[in-house]
């Protein structure tokens, strides 16, 4: 089983990047998603979930607004549409699978930086 997060890049602050997460090995259409991430220095944070319909999302506060996670069962993908970007967005992000009430599985992570 295989998460694969990629989108991440080089921004200028107020611009936007779409990352995505693909799996690979199993679905996760019954499942939350979930996308963290890590500043320099810093503990990993939780950024968003999303639920397996897609129709509960949840956002921590330093994203909310400026944040829109969303999946596609059929293509076994998840998206955060980034927007409105700033220096302090800048992380490795991660996708995670939530399954029996844990993140069990992890991607390997997605570089995005935000330029001032």
């Amino acid at each position: 089983v295989q998460l694969q997060a990629s989108g991440g890049g080089l921004v200028q602050a107020g611009g936007s990047l779409r990352l995505s997460c693909a799996a690979f090995g199993r679905t996760f259409s019954n499942n939350d998603m979930g996308w963290f991430r890590r500043a320099p220095g810093k503990e990993r944070e939780f950024v968003a979930r999303i639920s397996g319909s897609g129709g509960y999302t949840y956002y921590a506060d330093s994203v909310k607004g400026r944040v829109t996670i969303s999946r596609d069962n059929a293509k076994n993908t998840v998206y955060l549409q980034m927007n409105s970007l700033k220096p302090e967005d800048t992380a490795v992000y991660y996708c995670a699978a939530d399954t029996a009430g844990s993140w069990n599985y992890w991607g390997k992570g997605t570089q995005v930086t935000v330029s001032s």
